[in-house]
């Protein structure tokens, strides 16, 4: 007995456990629904590559992006190193919606010709100095003084070359008066040296090795341009620095004295459709690589809002306002966007998805009942009907209309949860059932 009454115990806690299944079905399947639309269309997952433009082989932006690599690599994501022919390339590759690049080096300065579009920064990187080394037998501190003089200005298309002939003409040198040519950085160095050019303008950073090998030359003198400030108030993306004397070797104390230097910033430009999740992931690798001094800038003054060219992404902006989000800080970069794409896609989602829960069972309630309300419905109209009618005959008539009423309830497949109304509904049948054999009997009296 005790078995028996286990077993039906069993089988009605199964018979509720598939019910209530049978009952929460529509909302688990329309939020299952909802999420995988979230997640594949609201904030897709970020791409497992990325593509940079630098320059050529041995350059600044090559090496930085080598190291970039080494970084993102750690994270799961593959740098692939796009190699150009300078700045104004790199820019044009960015615009360039078929070029597979998705960031760039960019000289601050070099957009100002070019134009921006829709490009957008990530920050600058580093000052990247204009050194002016001139074989002159007077001591030069005006660009002005250099008219009629060979000069070596930078290789076509690149950054220094731009920043070299935007300088020379304001101070009204020109290739009328003077003759400008256009070199690489290893042919500019060999003819300084060598004395094929009067004048060599190198765009580089303090470490570079075609800067220290100059220096090292005291025949050649670098000029200390005492109108460098004037230059800042005319060009907004150049900066006035001060070379400390004996900052390149102390032992040698180069330079013998201060030295006042113009700069331009690099800045890593990237294209407006780059996923966050990537342009924050780039942040903190630009912030891990530049965050040191150097021998021009402080701690941590890199990387920083300086350039002047491009907007920032809504992502840097953030990020130079109030650093990394908390998740990018303590997680890798797999979880922090995993769980980033989760916030943004479920927060929203339940604020639709409760009511819509709260909904659904009520129309799933209402629809098991509308079962129910069709044979009330037919019961009603049998019961007007007998109240109506005097003859034996359409008795007999109703009461078959009953037993198929009857029937169909008995054939109705509902939850546990409703047999309640199963039973009630019975005992409406029943009801009707004998007021017709009641008015049945009276008619025969």
């Amino acid at each position: 007995m005790n078995q028996r009454i286990k077993n039906s115990y069993t089988r009605l806690t199964s018979i509720l456990n598939l019910e209530l299944l049978k009952a929460s079905l529509p909302s688990i399947v329309f939020i299952l629904i909802a999420l995988a639309i979230g997640i594949k269309y609201i904030d897709p997952a970020p791409p497992k590559k990325i593509v940079i433009a630098t320059d050529i082989p041995g350059s600044d932006y090559a090496s930085f992006a080598y190291l970039y690599r080494e970084y993102l690599k750690k994270e799961g994501i593959i740098l692939e190193i796009h190699q150009s022919k300078g700045d104004v390339e790199n820019l044009q590759l960015l615009k360039d919606e078929n070029s597979g690049v998705d960031m760039a080096f960019i000289q601050d300065g070099i957009a100002n010709k070019e134009g921006a579009g829709t490009l957008l920064s990530l920050g600058s990187l580093y000052y990247d100095p204009v050194w002016i080394f001139c074989r002159c037998k007077n001591q030069v501190s005006h660009l002005s003084e250099l008219k009629g003089m060979k000069i070596a200005v930078g290789k076509a298309g690149g950054g220094s070359h731009v920043i070299s002939t935007s300088i020379l003409e304001a101070s009204g040198v020109n290739d009328k008066n003077s003759t400008i040519i256009p070199s690489g950085e290893d042919e500019a160095e060999q003819a300084i040296l060598k004395g094929k050019v009067d004048v060599a303008i190198l765009v580089d950073v303090p470490t570079s090795p075609y800067i220290r090998e100059i220096l090292d030359d005291e025949s050649i003198q670098l000029v200390n341009l005492d109108e460098a400030e004037a230059f800042t108030r005319q060009y907004r993306y150049l900066h006035h620095l001060a070379l400390p004397e004996g900052s390149i070797n102390l032992e040698r104390n180069i330079p013998s004295h201060d030295v006042q230097l113009l700069s331009p910033v690099v800045t890593l430009v990237t294209r407006g459709d780059v996923h966050p999740a990537l342009i924050y992931l780039m942040l903190k690798t630009i912030s891990q690589v530049h965050g040191g001094w150097g021998t021009l800038n402080k701690e941590n003054e890199f990387p920083s809002d300086k350039d002047t060219d491009f907007p920032l992404s809504d992502q840097a902006a953030s990020f130079y306002k109030s650093g990394l989000p908390f998740l990018d800080k303590y997680l890798p970069f797999w979880a922090a966007t995993f769980v980033n794409r989760t916030l943004i896609i479920i927060v929203p989602l339940l604020a639709i998805l409760i009511p819509l829960t709260k909904i659904i069972p009520t129309v799933y309630i209402w629809l098991i009942k509308m079962k129910l309300f069709r044979y009330y419905g037919e019961l009603r109209f049998l019961e007007t009907q007998l109240r109506e009618s005097t003859q034996e005959k359409n008795h007999q008539e109703f009461l078959q209309m009953l037993n198929e009423i009857e029937e169909k309830v008995n054939e109705l497949k509902l939850p546990v949860s409703f047999s309640q109304h199963i039973y009630e509904l019975r005992s409406h049948i029943e009801l009707v059932r004998t007021k017709l054999i009641r008015l049945d009997g009276l008619i025969k009296k």
